[in-house]
C-alpha cells in the first residue's frame, strides 16, 4: 500500500546499477551511486581538460615564448629609441650652450674693447680737460635724450673708469637667473625654452652699449662746445689785439731750426682716425691757439702802471709846462705820490735802468713784437738791465726826477721806436680781463 503511495506520488523509482566484480571464487558488487557517477565524469572532464591543455601548452610554446620576446624586444627598442633621442636633444642643447657661450664671450670681448677704447680716450680727453679747466672754459652739461638714457650707474662706467657695465655682464655669467642643470635636463623635449642665455646676453649688451654710445655723445658734446669756446675766446683775444697793432699770427711764429738729419723705416700713414680722435685734435689745435694768444696778450703791455691813479695828461700834443708853447706829450701821466709803487704793465726783459735825459730815472721794458714801454721820472729804481719782469712786478718809486713840475708816473708805449697813445694799450687791458683771467 506504502510502495503504491510512493509511485503515486514520486513517479517510478530509478533502478539501480550495480557493478558486480568477480575474481576466482570471490565475488564483489557495488552499486554506483550518481554522486559517483557524477564525481568520476568530473574527475574524467578535468583530466581530459588538463591533457588538453598540457597538449596545447606543448604545441603553442613556442610561439608564446617568441611572441613575449619579440614584446620584449619592441620595448628595448623603444626604451632605446627614447634614449637616443633624448641624448641628441641633449647633444643639440649643450651645443646651443657652447655656442651661446661662445657669443656671450665674443660680446664680452667686444664690450671689453669699447671699454678700453673709453679709457683710453678718458685719458686722453683727461689731459685736455685740465687744460681747458686752467684755460677757465666749461662746458654745459648736455643731457641725453630720455629715449636713449641709460641708468646712471652704467653711463658713469667709462667717464669714472668704474665696472658699472662690467657688473652686469658679470652677473650675467655667474648664472644667478640661468636655469639649473636639472632644471635644463627635465625640460629636454617636453616644454621650450623661454630664454636662453644669448638672449639674456643680447638684452644686457644692448643697454650697455647703448649706454656707451651715450657717454660717446655726450664726450664728443662735451669736446665740441670746449673747442667752440676756445676758439672763441681765442678770436675775441686776438680781435682786441689787432686793434692796438698787434699781429698774432706772426707773434706765434717762432724761428725754426733747419733739420740737418732725419730718417727711420717707414709705416704706412695712419688712415683710420675716428671722429672721436679728430675732435680731441682739434680741441688739442684751439687751446693751443688759445693758450699762445693768451701769452701773448701777457707778455704785451696791458696793464696799468699806476692801478686807482688818475691821469693827469694824456698823450698828444699839448702846451709844454718849461717852454709855454705846443709840443708831444708822447706818453700819460698819472697822479702819484713820491716813494708810491710803479708796475710793469707786461712781461719783458729790461733794457735800461738808469738816468735818461728829460725822464729822470728812467726803466725801458722790452716786451717783444717791436714793443718796448717807459717809465719816467722815478724816485728810484728797484731793476737793472737784463732782468726779466712780469707784469705787475714792482719796478721802482714814483717821483719827479728830471723835466718835471711835481710828483707822478710817466709811462709811454713804442712800437719800432716810435711813440703810440698808450690810452689804446690800457682800454684793450680792460676788455682782456675777462679773457685772461
Amino acid at each position: 500500500m506504502a510502495k503504491g503511495a510512493d509511485n503515486r506520488v514520486f513517479g517510478k523509482r530509478a533502478p539501480q546499477h550495480v557493478l558486480i566484480l568477480a575474481s576466482g571464487e570471490k565475488i564483489r558488487h557495488m552499486t554506483i551511486r550518481p554522486w559517483m557517477a557524477a564525481l568520476t565524469f568530473c574527475f574524467v572532464a578535468v583530466f581530459a581538460i588538463g591533457y588538453l591543455a598540457a597538449t596545447s601548452y606543448l604545441v603553442i610554446r613556442d610561439d608564446l615564448i617568441g611572441a613575449t620576446m619579440a614584446r620584449q624586444a619592441r620595448m628595448q627598442h623603444d626604451y632605446e629609441d627614447r634614449i637616443s633621442a633624448l641624448r641628441a636633444q641633449l647633444d643639440r642643447i649643450t651645443s646651443r650652450q657652447l655656442l651661446d657661450q661662445q657669443v656671450v664671450e665674443q660680446k664680452v670681448e667686444k664690450l671689453l674693447e669699447q671699454q678700453d677704447a673709453l679709457f683710453s680716450r678718458h685719458g686722453k680727453l683727461g689731459s685736455l680737460l685740465n687744460r681747458a679747466e686752467e684755460s677757465g672754459l666749461t662746458s654745459p652739461e648736455t643731457p641725453a635724450s630720455p629715449t636713449l638714457q641709460a641708468p646712471t650707474s652704467e653711463r658713469q662706467a667709462s667717464l669714472s673708469g668704474g665696472s658699472g657695465g662690467l657688473n652686469a655682464i658679470d652677473k650675467l655669467l655667474s648664472g644667478e637667473n640661468s636655469a639649473t642643470p636639472l632644471q635644463a635636463t627635465t625640460a629636454l623635449g617636453y616644454t621650450p625654452l623661454r630664454e636662453n642665455v644669448a638672449d639674456r646676453a643680447d638684452r644686457v649688451f644692448s643697454k650697455v652699449t647703448l649706454s656707451l654710445k651715450n657717454i660717446e655723445k655726450e664726450q664728443l658734446a662735451k669736446i665740441t662746445n670746449l673747442t667752440s669756446g676756445a676758439a672763441d675766446t681765442a678770436d675775441a683775444i686776438t680781435a682786441i689785439l689787432r686793434r692796438t697793432g698787434v699781429d698774432v699770427a706772426s707773434a706765434a711764429i717762432k724761428p725754426q731750426v733747419e733739420p740737418t738729419g732725419v730718417g727711420g723705416p717707414y709705416v704706412a700713414p695712419i688712415t683710420n682716425i675716428t671722429a672721436f680722435d679728430a675732435s680731441l685734435d682739434e680741441l688739442d689745435s684751439q687751446l693751443s691757439r688759445l693758450e699762445k694768444v693768451r701769452e701773448t696778450a701777457r707778455e704785451l703791455p696791458f696793464g696799468n702802471p699806476a692801478p686807482g691813479h688818475e691821469i693827469t695828461s694824456r698823450y698828444g700834443n699839448r702846451i709844454d709846462p718849461f717852454l709855454g708853447r705846443l709840443a708831444l706829450h708822447a706818453g700819460i701821466d698819472f697822479q702819484a705820490e713820491t716813494g708810491q709803487d710803479v708796475k710793469a704793465t707786461g712781461a719783458g726783459k729790461v733794457i735800461s735802468a738808469g738816468v735818461a735825459a728829460g725822464y729822470g730815472n728812467m726803466v725801458e721794458i722790452d716786451h717783444g713784437q717791436g714793443i718796448t714801454t717807459r717809465y719816467g721820472h722815478m724816485s728810484k729804481i728797484l731793476v737793472k738791465e737784463g732782468d726779466a719782469i712780469e707784469a705787475g712786478d714792482i719796478i721802482g718809486r714814483a717821483g719827479s726826477t728830471g723835466r718835471s713840475t711835481g710828483p707822478h708816473v710817466h709811462y709811454e708805449v713804442r712800437r719800432n721806436g716810435d711813440p703810440i697813445d698808450p690810452i689804446h694799450f690800457l682800454n684793450a687791458g680792460m676788455k682782456l680781463t675777462t679773457y685772461l683771467n
